[in-house]
Parts: C-alpha cells; structure tokens; sequence
C-alpha cells in the first residue's frame, strides 16, 4: 500500500469514526458556556492589600522588590541598575527615554543596547535587561508579558541573566480569571513570570536560570496613592 493509500485510509477511518459525534461552531459555544464555572473568578482584596500580596508573593519566589512612586521612578531604575554590578543592558525599544540611564551616569560604565532585531549572540553578551509588563497576578505572584513595545521580544527575557521588570499598581490584578477579564484576546505569545527561573531534579536539586534569567528585580510603582 502506497504512503497516500495508506494516509487516505486512515483519515476515512477518522471520518467514520467522527460523523456522528461532528458539531458546529455554535453547538461548540454554547456547551461552553454552559460549563459550570464555581471557581473564584473575581477577588475582594483592596487595592493596598492587592500591592502588598502582590510584593510578599514576589519575595516568596526569591525575586528583589523595590516600590517607589511615578515621580521616583527614573531614579530607582537607576539604582537598582548600579546596585546589580552589571554594566551592559538590553532594552525593548518602547521603553520611555526616562528609563534608560542618562549620559550623566556614564561615569558607572553602563552600556545600553535597543533591541532593533538584535542577534541572539548580542542579546546574550548583555548581563541585564529592562521591561515593562502587561499585568500581574496578585494570588500567584505572577507577572504577565505580552510583548508590546515596551515589554520586548520574548528571548530579550529570557537570555539575559538579570531582569529589572517595572509592574505598575494600577496593573495588578487578584486572579488569574480578572487577567482574562482584562485581556479578552490575549495576544499568541504570553510570557508568565513566577520569580527567577528555577527548577529541581529529581534529587530536589535546585538550579537557577534553566529557563530563564537568575535574578528578577521587581519594581512596584504606586501609581494610585495607596498607603504603604
């Protein structure tokens, strides 16, 4: 039996085997929201408790918070950046001008690199980058990337070995069904971040920077004037 008989064969048994069971669209959509749905899908938490979660979730993961106001946030980026030891650093090109390190601060040997279509041989030599974000998820300590302008490509995120993400106040969110809420297409490239990446063998060996950077630098910024 030729590769073609034998593909057509197999498709005619799936056929068969399908027909009576085939629905459409519609049929689909509606048993779908039939679906029973008893999950929390929408939180209580105010939003001072909502950045306080958010902060002790991300710390629970390992991963560095700092919170600062709008008007601070310039200098704290600059502050973490000196405090990192690292010299050279990756930037989406959407990031506001104010975020990247004035010609003044030069004297610290920082070199910033804006990821036009930048090789992946040129994203690794970079020891740090920084990004925006999209969201973040309060009850897990999750940070959300869709990669906007200001988010950066996907491998930006993940080569380096430092990441200084900036989450806003205004941007998180309790649970994960309050992100879908918020996003009702998600874009085809999402990027969940729990903390640096890590993982363990089966010895319960825990690795860092497997699937990602080491070390996550968060920076809370209280952009609705919540009490600390």
């Amino acid at each position: 039996m030729s590769a073609i008989s034998s593909r057509e064969a197999v498709l005619g048994r799936i056929r068969a085997a399908t027909r009576n069971s085939a629905t459409t669209a519609e049929q689909a959509a509606g048993a779908y929201a039939m679906l029973p749905r008893e999950y929390v899908r929408r939180g209580s938490m105010s939003a001072e408790a909502l950045l306080k979660r958010m902060a002790e979730r991300l710390r629970e993961y390992d991963a560095e918070v700092v919170e600062c106001g709008p008007e601070e946030l310039g200098a704290t980026i600059a502050a973490q950046l000196q405090s990192s030891g690292r010299h050279i650093f990756v930037a989406p090109p959407g990031v506001p001008s104010a975020w990247l390190v004035p010609a003044a601060w030069q004297i610290h040997g920082f070199e910033w690199n804006i990821d036009h279509g930048m090789s992946a041989g040129e994203i690794e030599r970079a020891e740090g980058v920084v990004t925006a974000s999209f969201c973040g998820v309060a009850e897990s300590g999750t940070i959300v990337l869709h990669h906007s302008e200001t988010e950066g490509r996907r491998v930006i995120t993940l080569l380096p070995d430092w990441h200084l993400c900036v989450l806003r106040a205004s941007q998180i969110v309790e649970t994960l069904p309050e992100y879908f809420d918020r996003c009702k297409k998600p874009p085809a490239l999402v990027t969940w971040i729990s903390g640096p990446s890590a993982t363990a063998d089966i010895e319960m060996t825990r690795i860092k920077g497997v699937h990602g950077p080491r070390f996550l630098h968060v920076i809370l910024v209280n952009d609705q004037g919540l009490r600390n």
